[in-house]
């Protein structure tokens, strides 16, 4: 024996020795770990290394062929048993890079996906895996619903050509500064959410389920008591035309292959897979065709002990289509588990099921069933707020507020966090209407000292649960104005009395259909499932008519100074009012100023008019209104130029014209004066939507709206500059001490 060959193998039993103990290992954790690693097909590296981890973990060193398919082969002798399992995912790799620093994508596979693939993706958070093997953060850009309106054939974002991912550059060269390359792979930011009764969500489920199995068969394998040969394959490049498996069906002569994978449903539409939960599936050629050959004894292996198995009438494996491969063996047999929502960002699958599929391998494999541990899905830790006692940074100010929920009518918790926020000699009021008042400064009475309020709302568009289903769906209604395409299909959080519960928003009726379009207007039904079947489990699961719910909130650095996340409308504005809070001090004499953070504007203004008619009935309406929330920018490649047209990164905006206030020319001039004295970066333009100044003009108020440019609105995917938040907050320290 070589030296290197002697060295090579050592070091394989040394990894082996000193593995983790497969105990610490099951199928829930091994699910979660594959799933929470992106595997775009062609690019399955990084799930690759997770894969060998956790076999050597079981003591198993895994090979590699050519195209990066993983395999063991065990036992020797005939017959020689073939169990395989896909691994790889759908997804895009850069294709080319703009000059002003957007991806350009190409999708993998090219084809034979389902027609709303692209519109799922849209404005919704994405990881690129550099060279380098870092995950850089990005965003796929989505039209903002304030510039659609009467909008003439907007995009529609159903193909790689409206595809364009945003990574905070804004240039090429800001691109290749990122680590970013040509060839780098695209995949969806995801993480295994629990859901209730045993069901989880996460995108590509149906990729990882079966690769979950094998990992826990090998943990469970007798190796003493194989019958025969058992190669177990984890295969890659499946999504391409099955070039995976036609790869090592060349290099692998079985007797049998046990492919553990998607069903291609014939079909589409309700009762067409059964839902998660219903146990294994077995692939059958037609409806009502009884299990023959191979399949039928499958059938009765899973008979004997007791695991429930449905046949589905399913199409044959994939082909690949330039050698027309793979060469299978006689004896084929195709197992799955029901995935709800399949290659959608929020599949579904009941664990039970998965836990089903492992005893029937670990029967076909030994000729008994015998359990492993099966875990709990992982929940998230949850950083611990403390208090500052210095001014926060506005990055600091953000995270805090962005993953803070707080849906039209449900703000508490971001009202106790802007409060948390203020600095210790904050002393704010809450009113009736739940808005958040802190007053700074005091004018002598008689004196002519202009009133000026500033005003951001707290409140995010959402979803409220406005009844149960008898079949446990939840039925609710929007609270603000969306683009239903980014939430339906894609995990939500319904926010309990007792935290959080993973959810999911089911899909309009025939979205898997050509020529399919969504539906619009108040009279659409919207229904979320969060596991349960009956309304009593939803009452377990501690869910009542009229929980909130929103996207799980996250807030993603991007490159440079640039972030993306949900509900910086209007947490940027409530930030600025907090970082000029903190600047400003308790003691500015001669002015007479109010700092507002007001409840319910998604929905009408209704805070901001609560407080315009107090003030005015108190007789001390404002004279200037400072409406502090998003100027909703066409800075993206999705929209025009026409208007709406704000630079991110270029500073704070004035709000000039809006839906609901037209700002005088010499006021703006004034503004624009006061932030070039003051060397803060300033624009103006105009955009959509409305603001809560307006409720004051019926008073008197002049109401002069100023933000800051936002790509993306109202999407899970909002993109802002960090430094146009601080030269905001910088300006509203100005216009309070000078306006």
């Amino acid at each position: 024996m070589s030296r290197t060959i002697f060295v090579s193998r050592l070091l394989i039993l040394l990894a082996i020795v000193f593995a983790v103990p497969a105990a610490a290992q099951n199928l829930r954790e091994d699910l979660a770990a594959l799933v929470e690693t992106p595997a775009v097909a062609g690019y399955e590296q990084a799930l690759g290394e997770k894969i060998r981890e956790r076999a050597r973990a079981a003591g198993y060193a895994l090979e590699q062929d050519n195209l990066g398919t993983l395999y063991v082969t065990l036992g020797r002798g005939t017959p020689h048993r073939l169990v395989v399992a896909p691994v790889d995912e759908p997804g895009y790799i850069v294709s080319h890079i703009t000059d002003d620093g957007y991806l350009r994508v190409q999708r993998l596979p090219q084809s034979g996906v389902h027609p709303l693939f692209e519109q799922l993706h849209a404005a919704q958070p994405v990881v690129i895996h550099t060279r380098e093997g870092r995950w850089i953060s990005g965003v796929v850009a989505g039209l903002s619903t304030h510039l659609q309106g009467g909008r003439q054939n907007p995009p529609r974002v159903n193909h790689p050509d409206e595809v364009y991912v945003d990574i905070g550059a804004a240039s090429a060269e800001d691109v290749r500064r990122a680590g970013v390359s040509l060839l780098d792979p695209i995949a969806l930011e995801r993480r295994l959410l629990a859901m209730g009764f045993g069901k989880v969500t996460a995108p590509y489920l149906g990729d990882r389920f079966g690769a979950a199995a094998l990992l826990e068969l090998l943990r469970r394998l007798d190796r003493t008591r194989l019958r025969g040969t058992l190669t177990i394959a984890f295969l890659a490049q499946q999504w391409t035309n099955a070039r995976g498996l036609d790869r090592l069906t060349q290099h692998i002569r079985a007797d049998e292959l046990v492919y553990i994978g998607r069903l291609r449903p014939r079909g589409t539409g309700p009762g067409t897979v059964p839902e998660p939960g219903a146990g294994v599936l077995l692939a059958v050629e037609r409806a009502g065709a009884e299990p023959v050959g191979f399949a039928a004894e499958m059938a009765a292996l899973a008979a004997a002990h007791n695991i429930p198995l449905r046949p589905v009438p399913a199409a044959p494996l994939p082909r690949a289509s330039y050698t027309g491969g793979p060469e299978l063996p006689a004896r084929v047999v195709h197992l799955a588990i029901p995935i709800a929502w399949p290659v959608t960002p929020a599949e579904v699958l009941d664990v039970a099921d998965a836990e089903q599929l492992t005893n029937l391998l670990t029967a076909y494999a030994l000729g008994e069933v015998k359990a492993g541990p099966t875990g709990t899905v992982r929940s998230s830790r949850e950083e611990q707020f403390v208090r500052p006692t210095r001014a926060p940074s506005m990055t600091e100010l953000l995270r805090w507020l962005v993953e803070t929920c707080g849906v039209s009518g449900h703000e508490g918790p971001v009202r106790e966090r802007i409060a948390e926020l203020l600095p210790p000699w904050a002393r704010p009021e809450t009113d009736d209407a739940g808005n958040l008042l802190l007053r700074i400064g005091g004018a002598p009475a008689g004196s002519r000292v202009p009133r000026i309020a500033f005003v951001a709302h707290m409140d995010e568009i959402g979803y409220v649960v406005e009844s149960i289903a008898p079949d446990g769906r939840l039925v609710v209604r929007s609270r603000g104005g969306g683009i239903l395409q980014f939430f339906a299909g894609h995990a939500l959080q319904v926010h309990t009395a007792h935290g959080p519960r993973a959810a999911v928003m089911e899909l309009p009726a025939g979205w898997e259909e050509p020529g399919f379009d969504w539906p619009r207007g108040p009279a659409q039904v919207l229904r979320v499932d969060v596991g349960a079947r009956t309304p009593e489990q939803v009452a377990e699961l501690g869910i009542r008519v009229g929980d909130s719910l929103t996207v799980p909130k996250k807030y993603r650095p991007l490159f440079g100074t640039r972030a993306s996340g949900r509900s910086f409308d209007d947490r940027v504005g409530s930030a600025a009012l907090i970082a000029a809070a903190w600047e400003l001090g308790p003691n500015l004499a001669g002015r007479e100023i109010l700092l507002a953070w007001v409840t319910e504007e998604e929905v009408g203004l209704r805070g901001a008019f609560a407080l315009a008619t107090r003030l005015a009935q108190q007789g001390r309406a404002p004279d200037y209104v400072f409406a502090v929330d998003t100027f909703v920018s066409s800075d993206s490649p999705l929209e025009e130029k026409r208007f709406g047209y704000g630079q991110v990164g270029k500073g704070f905006v004035i709000r000039a014209v809006d839906n609901s206030n037209i700002v005088r020319r010499e006021l703006v001039d004034r503004i624009v004066a006061l932030a070039q004295r003051n060397s803060i970066p300033v624009q103006f333009g105009v955009t959509g939507g409305g603001n809560d100044g307006a409720a004051f003009l019926r008073y008197g108020t002049v109401d002069i709206p100023i933000g800051w440019p936002l790509r993306y609105s109202h999407s899970p995917g909002e993109v802002i500059d960090v430094r146009d938040a601080e030269a905001l907050a910088r300006i509203v320290a100005v216009l309070t001490r000078e306006w």
